[in-house]
C-alpha cells in the first residue's frame, strides 16, 4: 500500500472518530437536554447556542461560501464559460430559495393535513407578541430563555443536510491530493474546523424537537461524510477518472444557499430575539465567529 494511501485512511479514520466524540457531547450529555434547571444553567445553555450561532455564521462566510466562489470560478475557466450573468450567485439564490419554498410547502402541508401549524415566527416583534415561544414562559412558572421547541425539525434538517454536503466536498480535497504533505495539512484543519461545527450542530438538534435517536442518526451521518468525500477521491485517483467537477460546484452552490438560509433566517433570529442579555449574547456570536475567524486565517 503506498504511504500517501496509509496517510489518507489514517485521515479518514481520525475524522471519523473525532467527529462522533464532539457530536455526542451535546447529544448524550443530560444537562444539555435539561430544560427545567436553574436560571444559570439557562442561561449556559442559550450563550452556548450563541456561540453556536456566531461558528455557523463565520462557517457560512468565512468557510463555505469562498470556497464555492473559488471551485465554482475555477471551473468555469475550465469549461471555458464566459458570461456577464452572476451565475455562482445566482445558484446560491437558487439553493436559498429552494429551502424556503420545500419548507413553506411542508408547513403548508401540515396546517391543511393535520390542523397543526408552527407557530414560531423567524423573526418575532416583541413589542406586539405576548404569546409566542421566544419570551418568558411564566405560565409554568420557569423563566425559559432557550426555547427548546423554536427550532423546527425541518430547519434542523436542513442545517444538517448543507453541512454534511460540505463535509463531503471537505473530504473530497483531501482524497484528491497527490502529496502526503498536503493530505495531513487539510486533514488537520478540516479535524479542528469540523470538531467545532459537528458540536455546534449536536447543540442545535438537542434544541430543537427532534428526537434522541434521530439526533444520534443524525450525528452519526454527519461523521461518516468527510470519509466519505475521501473515499470517493480515493476512488476518482485509482480509476483516473473525470471527477464531474461542475455538477460538484453546481451541488456545492445549493448547499451554500441552504446555509444563507437557515444562519440569516433560523439561528441567528432566534438567538437574537430572545429577550434578557442581549449584549452577553451578542459577544458570545462574536466569539464563536472570532475562532472560526482564526481557524480560517491560521489554516
Amino acid at each position: 500500500m503506498d504511504y500517501i494511501l496509509q496517510v489518507k485512511i489514517g485521515a479518514l479514520v481520525g475524522l471519523l472518530l473525532l467527529t462522533l466524540l464532539f457530536g455526542f457531547i451535546p447529544a448524550r450529555v443530560k444537562w444539555f437536554r435539561n430544560t427545567d434547571g436553574t436560571e444559570t444553567h439557562r442561561t449556559v445553555l442559550s450563550l452556548i447556542s450563541c456561540f453556536a450561532g456566531g461558528v455557523f455564521l463565520a462557517a457560512c462566510l468565512l468557510d463555505i461560501i469562498p470556497d464555492y466562489l473559488s471551485d465554482i470560478s475555477t471551473e468555469l475557466d475550465a469549461q471555458k464559460i464566459e458570461t456577464s450573468f452572476p451565475l455562482p450567485e445566482f445558484i446560491i439564490a437558487a439553493g436559498f430559495f429552494a429551502v424556503l419554498i420545500l419548507e413553506k410547502l411542508v408547513l403548508n402541508c401540515r396546517e391543511i393535513g393535520e390542523a397543526q401549524e408552527e407557530n414560531a415566527p423567524l423573526i418575532v416583534d416583541d413589542r406586539n407578541s405576548h404569546g409566542h415561544s421566544h419570551g418568558d414562559l411564566e405560565s409554568n412558572g420557569h423563566h425559559v430563555h432557550v426555547d427548546f421547541e423554536a427550532h423546527s425539525p425541518f430547519r434542523s434538517f436542513i442545517l444538517f443536510l448543507s453541512l454534511s454536503l460540505h463535509s463531503v466536498f471537505e473530504g473530497l480535497a483531501i482524497g484528491l491530493q497527490n502529496t502526503d504533505s498536503k493530505v495531513l495539512e487539510i486533514c488537520i484543519a478540516i479535524l479542528v474546523h469540523k470538531s467545532i461545527i459537528v458540536f455546534s450542530l449536536s447543540v442545535k438538534l438537542v434544541q430543537s424537537a427532534v428526537r434522541p435517536l434521530w439526533v444520534v442518526t443524525y450525528i452519526v451521518v454527519f461523521a461518516m461524510m468527510s470519509p466519505l468525500g475521501i473515499g470517493i477521491g480515493i476512488s476518482v485517483i485509482a480509476a483516473q477518472l473525470e471527477a464531474g467537477a461542475l455538477i460538484q460546484v453546481v451541488l456545492e452552490g445549493l448547499a451554500a444557499g441552504t446555509f444563507v438560509y437557515i444562519t440569516f433566517l433560523e439561528i441567528l433570529p432566534h438567538e437574537l430575539n430572545s429577550p434578557g442579555k442581549q449584549l452577553l449574547k451578542v459577544l458570545f456570536i462574536l466569539l464563536g465567529f472570532t475562532a472560526m475567524a482564526a481557524l480560517t486565517f491560521l489554516g
